[in-house]
Order: C-alpha cells, then structure tokens, then sequence
C-alpha cells in the first residue's frame, strides 16, 4: 500500500507499512470510522427517547429544510425517523469493513446530514451572542453546532477514503 505525497513541489511515494507518521495515519483512518460509526449507533437510539426528541426539536422547528416534516409527523415520529436513519448511517460506514460501496453511501447520508445541522447554525434562534460582538458564538446552540463542521469533513473524508478503496480493489 503506498501513499502520495507532495513535498517541497514534487510528488513521491512513500511506503505506508514503513514509517511511524504512515502507521499513525492508518490506525488515525481506522479510528474515524470506529469513531463515526460509534458516534452514529449512539446518537442514533438516543432519537427513540423523549428526552431527545424534544431537545431537537428546537433546531428542527425553525429549519426551513426540516420543519415541514412536522405537519405530517410528531415531535417524537420525526425523532424515530432520524434515529432509524443514522442507525442506518452508522452501520453503512461500519461496513467499511467488507464493502467500501456501503461505506460510501453512509459517508454521502452523513455529509448530507452534517450540511442540514450545520445550516442550523444561520436558522436556529441564540447561535450568535450579541452582548460580545461578531463572531461570538454561544456555548449552546452556538458552539454545540460549529462541531458539525469537523463531522462533516470527516463524512467526505469517509466517502474519499472508500472511493480509493472501490477504486483499487477494481484494478
């Protein structure tokens, strides 16, 4: 397995089962998908609780992309929903393991879920505090939500790292 890398302008390769910084790099790769996939199970059986379905709902309610789901579903059946699909998103990118083409797919669900919180930053009432100016955030939601902007990066991460993968086992 060989890894490319740019240095000083000039492209080489280094062989990844060699050096400390590569054997890093791949336990680093590995424990983003332990991560993520842990992350999602959890977060995900948290939406069959009240508790949680009401502690979203805030962010739901004056999203513009979200909000209509509740003319036709509760506070608690919205809930259920998201938490059946980021079960579903956690073991697509767990499977990982056997298939890079399901992890793909939970890489793409999960960037796209990633986008939609963070867009609650602009929609969602306190993000912002005012008392200390531009670009003060709050603790909550304000800096609850910015973390998005990490998981989000890792969900593409996801997807390109399975996409190599796909497209080496199909050489």
């Amino acid at each position: 397995m060989t890894i490319h890398e740019i240095e000083n302008g000039v492209q080489t390769t280094n062989t990844l089962s060699n050096n400390l910084g590569a054997k890093i790099t791949k336990f680093g790769i590995g424990g983003i998908y332990v991560a993520m996939t842990i992350i999602y199970l959890w977060f995900g059986g948290m939406k069959f609780t009240s508790y949680e379905a009401n502690g979203i709902h805030g962010f739901v309610s004056n999203s513009p992309l979200l909000s209509w789901m509740y003319s036709f579903l509760s506070i608690q059946g919205f809930s259920n929903f998201l938490g059946v699909l980021e079960i579903s998103v956690g073991l697509l990118i767990a499977a990982r393991v056997f298939s890079p083409k399901l992890a793909i797919l939970g890489g793409a669900l999960s960037t796209g879920l990633f986008f939609t919180t963070l867009s609650f930053m602009l929609t969602t009432p306190g993000v912002f505090e005012a008392s200390l100016g531009f670009p003060a955030i709050s603790v909550v939601p304000g800096q609850f939500l910015l973390k998005d902007l990490g998981l989000f990066v890792v969900s593409i991460f996801i997807v390109g790292t399975s996409l190599t993968a796909l497209e080496h086992k199909t050489k």
